[in-house]
């Protein structure tokens, strides 16, 4: 079976390389599937799991991203983001208290005016750390 090279890269260096069969991600714009020889394209990434299916077996491995970019050639995949951790380098308690901590945030929202949309997007990195690691 033919594979497609991944490399997703953040801001502090490379976090995953491999040769896998098929990428599966969520652009903002959707899900998207990614095999060997797609077409080239480019699409802004929404907080979420990278799926990455290797050749022959059922092994996937999953990366929590932080949004980015998703750049596609045909026999190259890369992601730019601005963070990312592969499942078995999440601390799941240190994910598990970010969570508390941006819902504790959203509840108390209106009481002291803070920035309800930021407390959002970190609550939706801390789930998506926790959904990777199959924890949550």
């Amino acid at each position: 079976m033919k594979t497609i090279k991944v490399s997703i890269v953040t801001p502090n260096g490379p976090v995953y390389e491999s040769d896998v069969e098929m990428v599966i991600t969520k652009a903002q714009s959707g899900e998207l599937g990614i095999l060997p020889g797609h077409i080239p394209m480019v699409a802004p990434l929404a907080v979420g799991a990278v799926r990455l299916k290797h050749a022959g077996s059922k092994q996937e491995d999953l990366v929590a991203v932080s949004g980015g970019i998703l750049e596609v050639r045909p026999e190259q995949v890369t992601i730019l983001a601005q963070a990312a951790e592969k499942a078995e380098d999440i601390d799941v308690e240190r994910a598990q208290k970010a969570k508390e901590r941006a819902e504790q945030r959203m509840r108390e929202q209106k009481a002291e005016d803070i920035d309800f949309r930021r407390a959002e997007l970190a609550l939706q990195r801390a789930i998506n750390r926790l959904t990777v690691t199959g924890k949550q």
